[in-house]
């Protein structure tokens, strides 16, 4: 099992600091939610950590995950997942199709695939979903195929960006507690990005509040 660390992290765009440092520790199954409001920089943390970071920000610090520093390891081989507030699942693809784009494509044979996906469908309430059009499953539906695309990549450590934000109040608790309970049961140190004390609240770690640096 793998912590996935912060350590002085500062970032900066046109010479002035947006946050940090920031040094945390996040130990496997364990949620640190990060708060602020709108330009503290929240998002771009996660892009830094994920690798994204656009060119016009500057960054220092280091992030690990375990014993390996992938402060600078090219995105796809840092192992991260994402989940965003959007499902951002592929339109043209069955739900089926877009579970199969998260699975490392190499280590498994299609009717091995084939399987994987079935039993991921199953274990979230959805069997019989494979061959569904993205367009006609619920939010909550999307919700959980966009987080078993996620987890079918065999993540080390998992990011989320206000994943509850677009989901009506009576699916949001459910959709909360499934990811609470899949970071838990995996054992995926994770940070969480959100605007909602009810997230945090569900998330129940430490708390780290950021607050605007740049005007």
């Amino acid at each position: 099992m793998r912590k996935l660390e912060l350590r002085q992290v500062t970032l900066s765009i046109a010479g002035q600091r947006l946050l940090g440092p920031v040094d945390v520790s996040v130990a496997p199954g364990q949620i640190v939610t990060v708060m602020g409001p709108s330009g503290a920089g929240k998002s771009s943390l996660l892009a830094y950590l994920c690798g994204v970071l656009p060119d016009d920000f500057s960054a220092q610090g280091r992030v690990l995950l375990g014993d390996d520093d992938i402060t600078r390891l090219p995105p796809e081989a840092r192992h991260l997942g994402i989940l965003f507030q959007d499902d951002l699942l592929f339109p043209h693809l069955s739900v089926a199709g877009n579970l199969a784009f998260g699975l490392p494509r190499k280590q498994h044979s299609r009717k091995e695939r084939a399987r994987l996906i079935g039993d991921a469908l199953e274990s979230f309430g959805l069997a019989g979903f494979a061959s569904r059009d993205p367009a006609t499953l619920s939010g909550g539906q999307r919700a959980r195929v966009a987080l078993l695309r996620t987890l079918l990549s065999q993540p080390r450590a998992l990011l989320l960006d206000e994943p509850f934000a677009h989901l009506d109040p009576a699916t949001r608790d459910t959709v909360r507690m499934l990811v609470v309970d899949e970071v838990r049961r995996r054992a995926l140190p994770t940070l969480l990005v959100t605007h909602d004390e009810e997230d945090a609240r569900f998330a129940a770690g430490p708390i780290i509040k950021l607050r605007t640096l740049v005007s």
